[in-house]
């Protein structure tokens, strides 16, 4: 696996559960907000530190009876062939796994789930369906996004789905059909845009929503959902 990062302990960003998130290398999307170009851009990536898997698994054996699980996040952890044996040596540590992806390749995910490799899946919905492409900043197979997010609502394991709200590429009606394209989903998070280092830099100078703007969204498109919160 090619890590470049560790943050060795999170209570956010595995609901309920202590952990530590590790970052993976590289990404086929460029979402122009994304926060994280050190893990995306190749010429980047090439100036990023490596951690080894033996580093993070000494780590990993040090905080044994502290940490409950492990978070795998991006870049994008599922173009990685060793994703697999990554996340059942960190099974067999007695650790929970939790896998953020954006849903490019759901054969993946559905070999891990079928292995019982992860046991909670973030996946980020960028756009509605006419706006993907524009959103991710290259060409995308809408149809294995499609399959990613109904192999999740069938419920094999849990899981939550998420937007960032950007002001310069989702207006409301966008976030709606985004709820009408999901819906019956058990989990679905707006996340408010934050303005720092993103991919694209002129997006730094754009204002987040305001919070009203927020709750009046995640008021309208709850029934959608069993659960829809803004994060």
């Amino acid at each position: 696996m090619k890590l470049g990062g560790l943050q060795k302990l999170t209570l956010i960003d595995y609901p309920g559960k202590i952990a530590c998130t590790v970052f993976c290398l590289g990404c086929n999307f460029r979402c122009p907000w994304c926060y994280s170009s050190e893990l995306v851009l190749p010429e980047k990536i090439k100036k990023q530190p490596n951690i080894s898997e033996k580093d993070f698994f000494r780590f990993l054996k040090s905080k044994k009876g502290l940490l409950e699980a492990v978070v795998i996040c991006g870049g994008e952890p599922c173009l990685q062939k060793d994703l697999p044996s990554f996340a059942k040596n960190i099974k067999k540590m007695g650790f929970l796994v939790k896998l953020d992806t954006n849903g490019f390749n759901p054969q993946m995910l559905e070999d891990l789930v079928a292995k019982k490799l992860v046991d909670y899946v973030a996946m980020d919905i960028k756009a509605p369906k006419e706006k993907y492409q524009d959103a991710v900043g290259t060409a995308v197979n809408l149809k294995n996004i499609e399959k990613s997010i109904k192999f999740l609502i069938a419920g094999c394991l849990d899981y939550e789905f998420r937007t960032t709200l950007v002001p310069e590429f989702l207006n409301k009606n966008d976030i709606s059909e985004i709820a009408k394209w999901i819906s019956g989903a058990k989990k679905y998070f707006l996340q408010n845009f934050r303005p720092e280092k993103t991919l694209n830099p002129e997006l730094e100078k754009v204002k987040p929503l305001e919070s009203k703007f927020l709750e009046e969204i995640c008021k309208e498109i709850s029934p959608y959902f069993k659960d829809c919160q803004i994060r």
